[in-house]
This record gives structure tokens, sequence and C-alpha cells, in this order.
């Protein structure tokens, strides 16, 4: 019974490795962002039973990230660094609403589908919607939901333009939320969220590794 019980977990551990690979190339190549849909898209493309134990999304992120290095190389490395220069500048840009920015671009997982995501602080939303009017920037407006607690979720405002042809995606939070991160998709943690100076940080160490790759390597 054990080695039973042990062939079928390798099996399950399989499948699950199969579906995150075909999930992360789904996001890769077809710009996909809701992870969900994504694994259930490869596992019925696999043949994988949907409810069977798919992968967390922290598994498609990893392979998400191997994907990127095997078949982008060089170009994931300077597109991401591009999107974090953009999202340096829209903190500059933000400051008066104390910014973070989240998200595919601070975790390395962006591609040419990510926009620039940040979660801005007010308690009247319609400040940002002035702030950008002011400034003439055209934006679309829509609701974005978030999980504050396991039990909790909440809809808040959120605003998206371009920046020279990027996507900026910006999501309007109470004060009250600065120091309480809604939680991430894959769980129970608060999302990963970075000010200023973690991204110039992140700046500085794409710059030093760009400087080290090989000029003919990918």
């Amino acid at each position: 019974m054990p080695r039973l019980r042990s062939s079928a977990m390798r099996a399950d551990d399989q499948a699950r490795r199969r579906v995150a690979v075909a999930a992360a190339r789904l996001i890769s190549e077809q710009g996909i962002r809701d992870y969900h849909f994504a694994k259930r898209k490869a596992a019925e493309r696999l043949g994988v039973p949907l409810d069977s134990a798919l992968p967390k999304n922290s598994e498609i992120e990893q392979a998400l990230r191997e994907h990127q290095r095997l078949f982008a190389g060089k170009d994931h490395a300077d597109h991401l660094r591009h999107l974090r220069e953009v999202a340096a500048e829209a903190l500059r840009f933000f400051a008066e609403f104390d910014p973070r920015l989240v998200g595919a671009v601070l975790d390395g997982s962006a591609d040419r589908y990510s926009a620039v995501c940040l979660q801005l602080f007010a308690d009247e939303p319609e400040a940002v919607a002035r702030f950008l009017g002011e400034r003439h920037i055209p934006f679309e407006e829509h609701d974005r939901e978030l999980r504050l607690t396991r039990e909790l979720r909440k809809q808040f405002p959120a605003f998206v333009f371009s920046a020279d042809g990027t996507p900026v995606d910006l999501t309007v939070l109470p004060l009250a939320l600065r120091r309480q991160a809604p939680l991430d998709r894959d769980g129970d943690k608060p999302m990963q969220r970075a000010g200023a100076a973690t991204l110039q940080a992140l700046l500085i160490k794409d710059s030093a590794d760009a400087a080290q790759r090989p000029l003919s390597g990918t």
C-alpha cells in the first residue's frame, strides 16, 4: 500500500507540473491574466480531470519564470527592466497618493502583455480621477475585487491609461489600507508591494545582471 500511494503521489505531482507548464505557456503567449482560467484551460488540453489537484498559482508563476528564461531570455530581461523604469516614473508621478508597485512587474514575471500595476491611497477615489483629468490623461475606469481577509472581499475603483504605449493600471485604496495589504491571489499572505526605494534597488540589480550577460547570449 505505501508503494501504491507513493506512485499515485508521483503521478499527481507530474500532472500538476504538466498543467503548470502548459498554463505558463498560455499566460506568456496569449496574455491570459486569469490564472484560474489558464490552469483549467491547460488541464482540459492535457486531459487532466478538473476535479484533480491542480497546481497552485505560485507553481504557475515558477513555471512562467522558467518559460521566460528559456524562450525569452535577454528580451524578457530587457522588457522587464523597461517596465520597471516606467514604474519608477509612475511612482514619482503619483507621489501625492503614496503609491506602491504590485504585480508582475514587481515579482519579475511580467511579459509583453503586462501592465505596470500600482496601488494608490486616497479616501476619495475621485481625487485620482481629477489628478488624471487635470493633466489631460485619458483613462478608463472600472472596479477591481480584492481580498482583505479570507472571508472579506471588496470592490475598489481602478483607472487604466497608457504611458507611451505601456499600460498603467491604478487601484485606489482607502488610506487605512496603507499598512494592510490585500491578500495575494494564491493564499492568505499579504500581497507583495514596493515603494520607490525598493524598486530602485531592483533596477540597480537589473543593471548589474545586464552587465554580466554575454552579448551573444539569450
